[in-house]
């Protein structure tokens, strides 16, 4: 038993009623809330540990929203949303969404990146040697190790790789890595960053053509599995 405490904001009866029964079905506590007034309230007065927001809110648009709770609250959010469009997922997701899954959404996929996303928030702020399958990462250390055998990458490609590490589930946009790993000055250039993504797979991946590690979110930017 989890019960890992999760907050709903979401104003469809229906949708909130099919997280409800999903949810405890895996059991996960749930809490609900109508509106995005609401959804603060009950967020400040007892913090889950995984929020799941709606953009299309009556009161308040659900990026305001995110954006106020990003203020104190550090846990993940997941936007579920009828828009699509790249524009809106970017936006969520730059103003620290965890995560962005379309309605309507599977309900294995929603729980898998509910896992992921609270994995993630459980995960130690110190942890230096972090290991994924085949592969071995020491952040501390800057090596690399696939299968036991090193691997050598250059300081950007360590760089850009511990990056992703340390957001292990989470949907990076294009602006946001190009800034943290090559500043301000280069968030447009998505070209020079698929470069470096495609240099890295070939070096960490098995078959960088079928990456399993460094997954593409097609016109938005980057996962870490």
């Amino acid at each position: 038993m989890n019960k890992a405490e999760i907050l709903i904001i979401d104003d469809e009866p229906q949708i909130r009623k099919l997280l409800e029964i999903t949810l405890e079905s895996n059991d996960y506590k749930v809490w609900k809330a109508e509106t995005g007034k609401e959804g603060i309230v009950m967020a400040a007065n007892h913090p889950p540990e995984l929020i799941l927001l709606d953009i299309g809110l009556p009161d308040r648009s659900g990026h305001e929203i995110l954006k106020e709770l990003r203020i104190w609250y550090n846990k993940a959010i997941i936007i579920l949303s009828v828009l699509n469009h790249e524009d809106d997922i970017v936006q969520a997701l730059d103003n620290g969404a965890t995560d962005y899954l379309t309605k309507p959404f599977r309900n294995a996929e929603l729980l898998a990146r509910i896992r992921s996303a609270i994995r993630r928030n459980q995960m130690p702020n110190n942890t230096d040697k972090i290991v994924y399958d085949d592969l071995e990462i020491d952040l501390s250390a800057r090596t690399v190790k696939r299968q036991s055998e090193s691997i050598k990458l250059t300081s950007t490609e360590f760089n850009l790789l511990a990056l992703f590490t340390k957001n292990e589930g989470r949907v990076l946009t294009h602006h946001f890595i190009l800034k943290e790993i090559w500043g301000v000055g280069a968030q447009s250039e998505t070209q020079y960053l698929r470069v470096f993504v495609g240099t890295l797979r070939k070096k960490i991946e098995q078959n960088p053509n079928q990456p399993k590690h460094i997954i593409t979110e097609s016109g938005v930017g980057y996962r870490f599995e």
